[in-house]
């Protein structure tokens, strides 16, 4: 996907949070129009996102979701929420609203892949073949882009629920309710007020309990890096914008754990590899309107 696939369209997005809905209409790539609408009960949140759309004129809609949601097209129940932590949520028809009330192509992924899709054509990930976009937040997703295209199979990829190896000595359980200590359950917004007892953006850098994150992170940009050897792993969300210096952190502890066995992965290397996202919070809006463009015929 490039810039040029829709620099002559007017298209639409929705990218669904488990907080906040974003609708978005774009004449190319520069977004025009943008509400934010709560993300409450799956009929509320839907219908009113479908009400801001009835008013502007555009040829495709791509929504970008929260998850876990099925987007194999060729399944019985396509643009269905599955086992979410989002309560409420289980079973929503995401796309149907949507499909229903608009008679054009209306594409469907997950938010984080829709974000990568972004960066890969015009942010951090430009020019790179793979990218990896990971958001931690409230909870913790990553979206996988080859060539452009944003990976799935029987599902989509979840690496934030990913079983990794854990921290000498460290004793936290975790906060994931399915899985306990995945990744999600040790590193989300929610996992380390958990482990810190209150806002962790409100935990100075310097604080020691902030070790065991960095371990936690290295060992998930270790990971990342042996199954998919990315050019780019690009690092959003509130957390680790919040705390930029964990991030730097965790690429020094990975690369040591990389460097016997794969020397071009060592700290230099990783500081170029490890990056936050050009294009901010308009990755994942933007991404909706890469995705729209990717639903057109021809």
């Amino acid at each position: 996907m490039n810039d040029a696939t829709v620099s002559d369209r007017r298209l639409a997005g929705v990218e669904l949070g488990g907080t906040k809905a974003i609708v978005v209409l774009a004449d190319g790539l520069d977004i025009v129009e943008r509400v934010a609408i709560p993300t409450t009960t799956p009929a509320e949140t839907l219908a009113r996102a479908v009400d801001v759309l009835a008013a502007w004129r555009f040829d495709a809609i791509g929504i970008g979701s929260f998850g876990p949601v099925r987007v194999d097209r060729s399944a019985p129940d396509f643009g269905t929420m599955l086992d979410t932590p989002k309560p409420g949520w289980r079973g929503a028809r995401i796309v149907a609203p949507f499909a229903e009330r608009f008679a054009c192509p209306v594409a469907l992924d997950t938010d984080v892949n829709v974000a990568g899709m972004a960066e890969a054509a015009v942010g951090a990930g430009r020019d790179c073949r793979t990218i990896v976009y990971l958001t931690i937040g409230t909870g913790v997703g990553g979206g996988i882009v080859v060539a452009g295209k944003p990976v799935a199979g029987r599902l989509h990829p979840e690496v934030g629920h990913l079983r990794l190896r854990r921290a000498a000595g460290d004793a936290f359980t975790g906060a994931c309710p399915f899985h306990g200590d995945c990744v999600e359950g040790l590193i989300s917004g929610p996992a380390l007020a958990a482990r810190f007892g209150r806002d962790p953006a409100k935990v100075d850098p310097a604080d020691a309990g902030w070790e065991m994150a960095v371990q936690d992170f290295a060992e998930l940009f270790a990971a990342l890096m042996l199954t998919l050897s990315p050019e780019r792993i690009i690092v959003g969300g509130s957390v680790a914008l919040g705390q930029p210096d964990l991030m730097v952190r965790a690429t020094v502890v990975a690369a040591d754990r990389l460097i016997g066995y794969v020397p071009d992965y060592d700290a230099e290397a990783l500081a170029r590899i490890v990056v936050p996202p050009a294009l901010g919070h308009d990755a994942g809006p933007l991404g909706t309107i890469f995705l729209a463009a990717s639903a057109l015929p021809g």
